[in-house]
């Protein structure tokens, strides 16, 4: 049986991630990835799951050839429920959005796209059969030994290099530190990757959460290794960043459900306004389940080019599945982005 991870709501630090099954794993965690931290966020070296840094050619291309279509198949995937109701959660401040917006602008890519035959939708309301070429499946191996999947999303920087998920799909401190074997495949569909598979060459996220799993920081950006000499963005294009626009928005949710009815092998989407669920989190309504973790919620989605301004990431749900939450994109998203760029080569 596949293992998976859940959510729990505890009293005295929020929300944690804890693994409840009972697959084999490798040797005991490690803790020995040394981090770089600067401006509230940390960041390390995207490591092999034998400890060596991914920042060649040729070790990248052994991360990408680990990921056989038998792997990620049996890769598990984060699950969104929560055990317990949010009204058990600690009193948190709900502080209004009062900084001033901004935004980073979407880029198409400068390679010519083969775009994938198109696939009628299914009859799973409110979702719908989605193909943006910016968005994904991550792929990883959890310090335990266990094989992990999430979504994320491609965004636009100068140096081109930048995709976008959820804290808890790159790090989680109750299997003891970063996850390994990181890659990426944009527009995964059916075991097909029509744009390759690209291997993180480093990790970041906000500090909080990676000491205090903060779920109003649950959010996460890989530095991507470059692949035949190309930058992610100049081959799929890089969706925009949008920060401090409020609470009240309207997203176009773009990610891999993995649960029943669906099985992880193409993109749904959800188009939803959004809300202050609670804390500093936006709430929107979207049934998609385990598997969409790391999904961006986009702005002003052009399902013609696949991009738009990505305001949030998938992070959990509570007690109704019809309802999925994320953080609140503020300031913190926007030094985490400015920290990822100035860590890429």
């Amino acid at each position: 049986m596949k293992s998976f991870l859940r959510w729990a709501t505890v009293v005295t630090t929020g929300t944690v991630l804890v693994l409840t099954s009972g697959t084999v794993a490798a040797a005991g965690p490690r803790l020995d990835q040394a981090t770089v931290e600067s401006a509230g966020n940390k960041g390390v070296v995207a490591k092999t799951v034998d400890d060596r840094p991914v920042t060649d050619a040729a070790t990248a291309a052994e991360v990408a050839a680990f990921w056989t279509p038998e792997r990620m198949a049996a890769a598990i995937d984060m699950d969104l429920v929560v055990d317990k109701p949010e009204s058990t959660a600690p009193a948190r401040a709900r502080p209004a959005p009062t900084k001033p917006a901004g935004s980073v602008a979407p880029a198409a890519p400068t390679f010519r796209l083969q775009r994938l035959s198109p696939t009628a939708p299914t009859d799973v309301s409110p979702l719908q059969v989605s193909a943006s070429q910016t968005v994904g499946k991550v792929f990883f191996v959890t310090p335990n030994g266990q094989s992990g999947t999430c979504s994320a999303a491609s965004v636009n920087s100068p140096k081109g290099r930048l995709v976008m998920t959820a804290g808890h799909c790159v790090v989680n401190q109750n299997f003891g530190g970063w996850f390994e074997n990181w890659v990426f495949v944009p527009r995964y569909r059916n075991g097909s990757r029509p744009f390759g598979t690209w291997t993180a060459r480093q990790l970041t996220a906000p500090t909080s959460w990676v000491d205090y799993r903060d779920p109003d920081q649950d959010m996460a950006i890989a530095i991507m290794n470059n692949n035949a000499g190309r930058t992610i963005v100049s081959v799929v294009g890089g969706n925009g960043l949008r920060w401090n626009w409020g609470y009240d928005v309207t997203v176009t949710i773009i990610g891999y459900p993995a649960k029943p009815p669906f099985d992880g092998e193409r993109q749904y989407y959800c188009l939803s306004p959004t809300w202050n669920g609670h804390w500093m989190q936006v709430r929107a309504w979207c049934t998609m389940t385990a598997g969409s973790s790391g999904a961006p919620w986009l702005q002003e989605y052009n399902n013609a080019t696949g991009l738009g301004y990505i305001n949030s990431v998938v992070s959990h749900r509570h007690d109704d599945p019809g309802q999925l939450d994320g953080p609140y994109f503020d300031d913190t998203i926007k030094a985490l982005y400015d920290f990822a760029e100035s860590l890429t080569p």
